[in-house]
């Protein structure tokens, strides 16, 4: 049993054409496009939920927030005044610790300072009974804010 046309038949005089015809392609591919435009929406389920606002606020610096900052050779700051030794640190501290409300400890440490120095303040606030130290960081430029 032959499949196609037999040699010599009405069909033998013409010349075969090798071209595609695209149209029926082009019909279904635009049949399917439009089914899925209507039913993507459709499909799409989200949960209603009610997010909260939250803004960013920046540090308000009170007056009586004490500022340690530290440098990059672990030398100590009080408020931009440079302090000799830990001893020192600890002996204001201990001075504030008292004051009512007692004061927030904010501590500045530069990225490249040893772990050690920024823990000797630490250790220091602890001592000196401070309740509440923070450690302030610059965020980075143009990163995006993660919840």
């Amino acid at each position: 049993m032959a499949i196609g046309l037999l040699p010599g038949g009405e069909d033998a005089d013409e010349p075969l054409v090798a071209s595609i015809n695209t149209t029926p392609l082009v019909d279904i591919m635009l049949v399917l496009l439009i089914i899925f435009l209507i039913t993507i929406p459709v499909v799409t389920h989200s949960v209603p939920v009610a997010l909260p606002n939250e803004a960013n606020q920046p540090t308000q610096t009170r007056p009586q927030n004490i500022n340690i900052s530290i440098d990059k050779d672990g030398d100590l700051y009080w408020n931009e005044a440079k302090l000799p030794d830990t001893a020192t640190l600890l002996a204001k501290l201990e001075e504030h610790s008292a004051d009512k409300p007692q004061p927030e400890v904010h501590i500045r440490a530069d990225k490249d300072v040893r772990y050690e120095f920024v823990g000797r303040v630490v250790i220091a606030c602890q001592r000196a009974g401070i309740g509440k130290v923070a450690f302030i960081t610059e965020p980075q430029r143009g990163a995006p804010v993660t919840p």
